[in-house]
């Protein structure tokens, strides 16, 4: 699936926004840069699901009995970015049964995050295969003494299959190989060092974020042909708004990355590498490519057949692409409401748009 990414040119008018205009960037403040309100002009509100409460505890219950992180700390500050809220916020369509596991789904992939952030390739290459092999083995113990990972992945599994779909199952199973792989070749790029291109760059992203795994649990009850996935307008809207998390989770976690020197794998450090921008330049490009997937995606979004067949399937494909809709909306909320990016500052950031830069410290913030 596909469209051309455009890549306006850094000095062209910016559409305007309550929160960032053109004389933020003439005119920047050394200590601070402006977020512009991303989705200003998306119509789906936020939306949090009615089992929040029940499948948070329930989900945070399981990955605390795992015993994944090393410290309490590195729970408690797991905890504090509210990965439950995320599920909630991103699945409001869910029944209990299935937003349960798009909690438990958001808990794993902070689990596999803690340590392949911070292994060298061989290392998360061995990961990743630990992963594939608990997601095709679910019902088989994993060995005694394996990383985490494997046995956090395999529970995950054994309960999603027990009420998902045969066609969601394929998906995900597809959908996470590419994850895993992209991963591998993120933890090269880290240990080389290498700042890629605007164009390699996304390349790499969209398979090593998990959206597709994301977006597929959308569906988790739904037996969606290939040829619903293969619509032209579909593949466009989804690709669109995988695009559009990209942006948005780089935007936000770039305070956070560039203090502790690990921006090499985000947009806005990307973006200054290859045009020569300033931060607030960069901001003010990547604000305005946001504008242009907006664009995309509610154009195509309008373009998805209404009739494939049968009133099941009908409600389904509807059902799906708003389920993705509200995937995005879902993310930037939590991404203020949850403290991963912001503190707690977030609501605050939020409402001015206002980041201030923090100091470097030349340390990683990943857990050992």
């Amino acid at each position: 699936m596909g469209y051309i990414i455009t890549t306006p040119q850094i000095h062209s008018q910016t559409s305007s926004s309550d929160h960032f205009t053109e004389n933020d960037v003439a005119k920047p403040d050394p200590n601070a840069y402006i977020i512009p309100d991303l989705l200003r002009n998306w119509p789906w509100p936020r939306r949090l699901n009615p089992h929040y409460s029940v499948c948070n505890a329930e989900s945070t219950a399981w990955c605390e009995a795992l015993g994944a992180f090393n410290s309490p700390e590195s729970q408690d500050a797991l905890n504090r970015c509210a990965s439950g809220l995320l599920g909630a916020l991103t699945y409001p369509l869910l029944d209990k049964v299935n937003c349960r596991i798009g909690c438990d789904l958001i808990h794993l992939y902070f689990i596999l995050d803690e340590y392949t952030d911070i292994a060298d390739p061989i290392s998360v290459r061995h990961q990743a295969d630990i992963v594939m092999d608990a997601l095709h083995h679910p019902h088989t113990a994993r060995p005694a003494g394996e990383w985490i990972g494997g046995e956090a992945t395999r529970q995950f599994w054994e309960n999603t299959i027990r009420t998902a779909s045969p066609a969601f199952q394929r998906r995900f199973k597809d959908g996470f190989k590419i994850y895993t792989d992209g991963v591998v070749q993120q933890a090269k790029d880290r240990v080389q060092n290498h700042v890629r291109d605007i164009e390699g760059y996304f390349t790499l992203r969209r398979d090593a974020s998990g959206m597709v795994p994301c977006f597929d649990l959308c569906a988790i009850h739904m037996d969606l042909p290939d040829h619903v996935l293969a619509d032209p307008a579909i593949q466009k809207l989804t690709l669109a708004c995988l695009d559009l998390v990209i942006v948005a989770n780089d935007l936000y976690s770039y305070n956070v990355e560039q203090a502790v020197g690990e921006d090499g794998h985000n947009l806005v450090r990307v973006v200054m590498h290859e045009q020569g921008s300033t931060l607030e330049e960069a901001v003010a490009w990547i604000s305005r490519l946001n504008d242009e997937l907006v664009e995309v995606f509610l154009e195509e979004y309008e373009r998805v057949p209404t009739q494939w067949g049968s009133p099941t399937l009908d409600a389904h494909v509807a059902e799906y692409i708003l389920g993705i809709a509200y995937w995005l909306r879902g993310n930037e909320a939590w991404s203020y409401e949850g403290e991963r990016y912001f503190g707690k500052e977030g609501l605050e950031v939020k409402r001015t748009g206002v980041v201030k830069i923090m100091p470097s410290t030349g340390e990683s913030s990943a857990a050992n």
